[in-house]
């Protein structure tokens, strides 16, 4: 198929994606809120990307004033890990969410338990770290290699995270990956019930191993909330001048997407997405070929998406 071609019926693909599952269930201060799948839990469509907040030349006010003007301007969605930035991430979103932030959250950080032991200390290490006696979601994170998948469903790891599920400590479980599309497919083929998936999102994993075209329509059918990231590909996108921060969030809000976590790190950073999520609507069917066909060369090889296996 000619390339031209190509890019057209995959922009008629995307139009058609966004016509599914985009519909707001509400807007909270002018930011449009979603479903997350089977959780049933509204989500902003902007959320808080947890690494950034932890930088080390941002200071422990700067982070703390983000995160908590975010939630005051209608964000509800936080994402972490136990290990950004040796746990200063979830230390100060800890703190910012005192003084009554954290029933304005849902709350979700990311683990590398890949059996019962460490699971169990990431948890316990997570819940200390952001002051809260439950995570409205636990992700396993980075699922990187076939051997990760197979640990997770043969250590036990998965009856723990059921039961602390049970015994009301994690909400809901969901799991993380960069790299290959293929190996998110092993982790829902095995059976579990997974309730959500993050994985990366942008106009250039259109093009390149792409999680966009291979698991959201997977997603979709058995209604497993789907969270975004690298929707500017850790900067690459903007930096290299291949499109510009709008065109990014908006081409990845387009999709069905249930929130888009975005990296900040400055209240400048923060004030400008919040604006682009107020005023988003969906791309036509034009203007996304117009999109994709700017950045086809681009995305080849993978070599602005450093986080995907190489092929």
């Amino acid at each position: 198929m000619k390339r031209r071609d190509f890019i057209r019926n995959t922009a008629a693909t995307v139009a058609g994606m966004s016509m599914v599952g985009l519909s707001s269930s509400f807007k909270k201060d002018g930011i449009p809120y979603r479903t997350l799948g089977k959780t049933n839990l509204d989500v902003s469509l902007i959320g808080v990307g947890g690494h950034h907040i932890g930088d080390r030349h941002i200071s422990d006010e700067t982070s703390v004033k983000l995160i908590r003007e975010a939630l005051d301007s209608g964000v509800n969605f936080l994402d972490n890990a136990w290990h950004y930035n040796s746990g200063r991430s979830e230390e100060l979103m800890g703190k910012a969410l005192l003084d009554g932030y954290r029933k304005k959250a849902i709350l979700m950080t990311k683990h590398h338990g890949r059996d019962v032991k460490t699971a169990q200390e990431h948890l316990e290490t997570s819940l200390r770290r952001l002051q809260t006696d439950y995570l409205d979601l636990w992700q396993f994170h980075e699922i990187e290699s076939l051997d990760a998948v197979d640990k997770i469903y043969s250590s036990g790891v998965l009856d723990f995270v059921q039961k602390k599920k049970q015994d009301g400590v994690i909400r809901h479980i969901g799991f993380t990956g960069h790299s290959r599309p293929d190996i998110h497919k092993a982790m829902l083929d095995k059976g579990f019930d997974w309730e959500t998936v993050q994985m990366p999102i942008n106009v250039l994993d259109h093009h390149y191993l792409s999680f966009s075209q291979e698991i959201i329509p997977i997603l979709q059918e058995k209604n497993i909330g789907i969270i975004g990231m690298k929707s500017v590909a850790s900067g690459a996108i903007v930096n290299e001048k291949i499109a510009s921060i709008e065109e990014c969030l908006r081409f990845s809000m387009t999709l069905p997407v249930s929130t888009l976590v975005s990296g900040m790190n400055n209240l400048e950073h923060l004030r400008h997405n919040l604006e682009i999520t107020r005023n988003f609507e969906p791309m036509t069917e034009k203007e996304i070929e117009v999109l994709l066909n700017k950045t086809y060369d681009y995305a080849q090889g993978g070599k602005h998406e450093w986080y995907k296996d190489k092929v």
